[in-house]
């Protein structure tokens, strides 16, 4: 059960600021082949200087889901960074949609993980990221949350890879189910009143509609006071896991 959580400690030396994401030009290092959509690694040049590694998604190298309207993940992926700072629990990496090698696409501050963590023995357990992680999926409706998406660096975790989320219908899976009907912690259920603020930049990210299911799923963790359950009606775990 979890009653309490920590504020988050900012982030690692490493990580690319907006401003920076917004600088210079894209050099494409190579790709990511387990990603199912066009996931591109490279960095970020201004003149002959480097400032770090980004991860590019371009909306054209986007496949096309029957459940999400084509041509909006990578939007999304901005959405959820865009949620995340305006609740101030910097749960994911700084994102923003710019113009690449391809075209239009999501940018983000590549994250060089931690690899002695075990990230499932800390993904099933009570850090305060993954307290806040659980509540997030919930509120972004976050369709894909799996173990290979969550990102130790720092004593930190950080979160990936949400192009599926924000969807009107309920399609909540996730590999974070341990505090399922658990009370949720009073402090981040304060911080859920800070929605209001990052509504006008959600509007030109996500459908109206996507924005009324996201404000009542916000009115209903408020209204229970408790983590949601798995659902009966669908698989609540993202297969494969990782």
């Amino acid at each position: 059960m979890v009653t309490s959580v920590q504020e988050p400690t900012g982030t690692a030396d490493n990580v690319l600021t907006l401003h920076e994401l917004a600088m210079g030009e894209i050099d494409i290092e190579g790709r990511l082949v387990e990603a199912s959509n066009a996931t591109l690694f490279g960095s970020i040049h201004v003149d002959d200087h480097s400032l770090g590694n980004v991860i590019y998604k371009p909306v054209s190298g986007e496949r096309p889901l029957w459940d999400f309207p084509h041509g909006t993940l990578a939007q999304r992926e901005v959405a959820a960074y865009e949620l995340s700072e305006a609740l101030g629990w910097d749960l994911v990496p700084p994102t923003l949609l710019r113009e690449g090698p391809y075209g239009l696409g999501m940018v983000q501050s590549w994250i060089q993980i931690d690899e002695e963590v075990e990230i499932v023995e800390v993904a099933q357990g009570d850090h305060p990221d993954i307290i806040r992680m659980a509540l997030f999926d919930a509120l972004i409706n976050n369709t894909d949350r799996k173990f290979g998406h969550l990102l130790p660096i720092g004593g930190r975790i950080y979160g990936c890879d949400h192009g599926v989320t924000f969807h009107q219908e309920d399609k909540l899976r996730t590999v974070l189910w341990q505090f399922r009907g658990d009370p949720i912690p009073q402090g981040l259920l304060a911080d859920l009143d800070r929605l209001e603020t990052v509504l006008p930049i959600l509007e030109e990210l996500i459908h109206p509609e996507e924005i009324a299911a996201l404000l009542a799923r916000r009115e209903s963790l408020l209204t229970s006071g408790t983590y949601p359950l798995p659902s009966q009606d669908w698989p609540a775990v993202p297969w494969p896991p990782f």
